[in-house]
């Protein structure tokens, strides 16, 4: 079952039990999906929505940091339930030293030997670690690699 698939599915059983806060969210996650695919005039395959997904949670973790800055515990908690929530959405995480040895595949797949060579592996490892790996991470080894 693709991830829209499996949203909708979830935003119906959220309606019948009631779970107010499990509606809120997936409504919101199948709006962000369905603006981009208006915006940019496609369907999006289960790589795009979960990049829609990934966005979504990187803004609510600069939601939390903020709300933790201002000192607002109940948006805080708010948000980390939806951080949560979303996240579920998301295959497994690849662990340091998968993620060390996708870079390690990347690279000498790509032939990549300096830094101008980083754009190349990077669209490469997004391709293959969609949902799965934090980028900024994957960018920080990929130019400790290459540098």
């Amino acid at each position: 079952m693709s991830v829209k698939n499996q949203l909708r599915e979830d935003m119906k059983q959220a309606m019948r039990s009631g779970d107010k806060a499990r509606l809120g969210v997936v409504r919101m996650a199948l709006a962000a999906i369905q603006q981009r695919e208006v915006d940019e005039r496609i369907e999006l395959d289960d790589a795009g929505v979960l990049g829609v997904i990934e966005k979504m949670i990187k803004q609510r973790r600069e939601s939390v940091e903020q709300y933790r800055a201002g000192g607002r515990q109940d948006l805080v908690d708010k948000e980390s339930a939806e951080i949560e929530l979303l996240s579920a959405y998301l295959p497994e995480p690849l662990d340091a030293a998968e993620l060390a040895a996708l870079v390690d595949e990347v690279v000498a797949a790509t032939g990549a030997t300096s830094m101008k060579d980083m754009g190349k592996v990077m669209a490469e490892l997004r391709h293959r670690a969609q949902g799965r790996a934090d980028m900024a991470a994957l960018s920080a080894q990929v130019k400790s690699r290459l540098g």
